[in-house]
């Protein structure tokens, strides 16, 4: 019985705050609105920086992949990205060389394109 009083008392408590939560709640709606717009314009500049972040994340995964492999001299070769394409340059010793490069870097999520006019091979 105890329970159902104090549960009650904490329902009727709660239920007269409420009006006096919208008066505090009114007295910063000039900050949120200003707030909302802040966060509109970062959204913004994200979406326009968007892009070079997927190429900073592109190029750091493509050349991650030619380091890990042993078909590939990852320390020769040159990696860039634009606009999700990426162009390889440098030196490899084979042909085998720059094709295992191309493949690897084609085999990452969100690359377009392989450029890999750049990239000579040492025969």
């Amino acid at each position: 019985m105890k329970t159902i009083q104090t549960l009650t008392a904490t329902a009727i408590a709660v239920a007269l705050s409420l009006p006096l939560a919208g008066t505090v709640l009114a007295d910063t709606s000039p900050a949120i609105d200003e707030a909302s717009n802040v966060m509109l314009a970062a959204n913004d500049t994200m979406n326009d920086a968007g892009d070079a972040v997927s190429d900073t994340w592109i190029t750091t995964k493509v050349k991650s992949a030619l380091l890990a492999e042993d078909a590939t001299p990852g320390m020769d070769i040159e990696v860039e990205t634009k606009d999700g394409v990426v162009s390889l340059s440098g030196t490899v010793a084979t042909e085998a060389e720059k094709e295992a490069a191309i493949t690897k870097a084609q085999g990452i999520k969100g690359v377009r394109d392989v450029s890999a006019d750049g990239l000579k091979t040492a025969e």
